[in-house]
């Protein structure tokens, strides 16, 4: 289920934080997390089964250069190691075997006035098969997203993602959203735009202090170059899904948050394409259930 989901879970909120409201000029802020993620024995339509298992580990550096501008970096290595069973539509053969994903990236925050927010995120990542060229992996582009701030508990955005995604480049345009309906209940985005797909919406509620719930979905799809030793050598994997998930987080201190995750994957397909992007065999699969932890800290 490469799908960056587990990136998705792993992010940190200093971003989030530094966008919402700008830090103290000169203030250095840093987080690390990490995630695991285990989706569970899965149906194909057509025969046969899959299950994965994925870590996540994640760094961030932002600072606040000026009350207008802040600027950061982050980099991140995602691991993921799939397990097919007679998959028939694949020939009864495993399509692809570990994946690994390493990215870098940076950040670029402007508020050229009180109630206005810019974001510009460009990142580039290697996406690959155990024993594919990293060469032929790579992944980039960029985020911007501009926001206005129309009250102490209300902020919308649009934004555009642009990614070169091995055989092709897509552009989508998504929402961001951050309404603090009350003291209990907030609407916002919980995942981070990107190459996998836009930033999704999640409802969370907050029963007490230090606790909170929530529940959200996103579209989520990536694509990794294959090595030369499968099917159709060099060729290019794809997976895409629509992952729904429930949320229950705790915070331990206000610098340590541990969310546990209930996920379904519905609408999942995963195709194995030749290396010009054409497709050559697809298989759709069944809802598929995952549980997911991430634990984060920022200094």
């Amino acid at each position: 289920m490469q799908i960056r989901l587990a990136t998705a879970l792993a992010c940190s909120t200093l971003i989030a934080t530094a966008h919402a409201q700008s830090l103290p000029p000169g203030t250095t802020v840093s987080s690390a997390s990490l995630t695991g993620i285990a989706q569970f024995d899965t149906d194909f339509d057509s025969g046969g089964s899959f299950r994965r298992s994925e870590v996540v580990a994640t760094g961030e550096l932002l600072r606040q250069f000026t009350p207008q501008f802040a600027a950061g970096l982050s980099v991140r290595y995602q691991f993921a190691q799939w397990k097919f069973d007679q998959p028939t539509a694949f020939g009864g053969r495993a399509p692809w075997g570990d994946i690994q994903a390493p990215q870098l990236g940076a950040t670029f925050l402007y508020a050229p006035a009180a109630d206005w927010r810019i974001l510009v995120a460009p990142t580039i990542e290697w996406s690959y098969e155990d024993g594919a060229s990293a060469g032929d992996a790579q992944v980039y582009g960029a985020v911007v997203v501009a926001s206005r701030v129309f009250s102490p508990t209300l902020t919308l955005g649009l934004g555009a993602a642009a990614f070169r995604q091995l055989y092709q480049t897509k552009v989508f345009p998504f929402l961001t959203v951050d309404w603090r309906i009350n003291d209990q209940w907030r609407l916002s985005n919980p995942l981070p735009a990107g190459p996998a797909g836009g930033a999704g919406l999640e409802l969370a509620y907050q029963p007490r202090e230090g606790w909170e719930a929530g529940f959200g979905g996103a579209y989520r799809s990536t694509v990794f170059r294959l090595n030369g030793e499968g099917a159709v050598p060099g060729g290019i994997g794809e997976q895409s899904a629509i992952p729904l998930f429930l949320r229950i987080s705790h915070d331990f201190s206000r610098q340590t948050r541990l969310d546990f995750y209930a996920i379904a994957l519905v609408n999942g397909k995963l195709t194995v394409n030749n290396p010009n992007g054409d497709e050559v065999v697809a298989a759709d699969y069944k809802t598929a259930p995952a549980l997911a932890l991430s634990l984060r800290h920022r200094f």
